[in-house]
């Protein structure tokens, strides 16, 4: 049974669109482990910033099962998907590990280079699995962020209280 991570990111009615999403992640799996959520500024266009986090759980599910459950909680916090790449997003949910798995096609990254890019994944990824290893590089997430290098990425943890 693979351990799941997820990163969650909103920046439009943030708070209720993360309550919302960790709440959906509840009725489909069972015990999440969530990470402290950090508000950042938006990386790649101008907007407003995002609050975001990592949530981590086992599931018995095939990957394609998990991707269309996370569409439709995207879905249903009226996220809607446009060209742009860099956008504004009501709920944002994407695979950074299944397991072990990497996989490298059919739209699938995983596990996810944003883990490597940016500080609003790494960080919160760091705090529940700092003592896993990157399924490609061997390297624990932990140390990976002791090297993380990138003075603009600034995060401000945020208490949003029980989620």
């Amino acid at each position: 049974m693979p351990r799941v991570f997820i990163s969650m990111g909103s920046n439009i009615d943030r708070e209720r669109n993360i309550r919302a999403g960790v709440h959906a992640l509840r009725k489909h799996f069972d015990e999440l482990t969530l990470s402290r959520v950090y508000e950042s500024d938006a990386v790649g266009f101008v907007g407003h910033r995002f609050y975001n986090l990592v949530v981590a759980f086992d599931m018995q599910r095939s990957l394609e099962e998990l991707r269309a459950i996370l569409a439709k909680i995207e879905q249903q916090q009226g996220r809607i998907r446009r060209d742009k790449k860099f956008d504004n997003r009501s709920l944002d949910l994407d695979i950074l590990l299944y397991g072990d798995e990497v996989r490298h096609e059919d739209g699938l990254n995983i596990p996810r280079s944003d883990i490597n890019r940016y500080a609003f994944v790494l960080k919160p990824l760091t705090q529940i699995a700092g003592e896993l290893k990157h399924p490609e590089t061997g390297q624990r997430f932990d140390h990976l962020w002791q090297q993380f290098d990138d003075a603009d990425q600034t995060l401000w943890e945020v208490d949003l209280g029980n989620l």
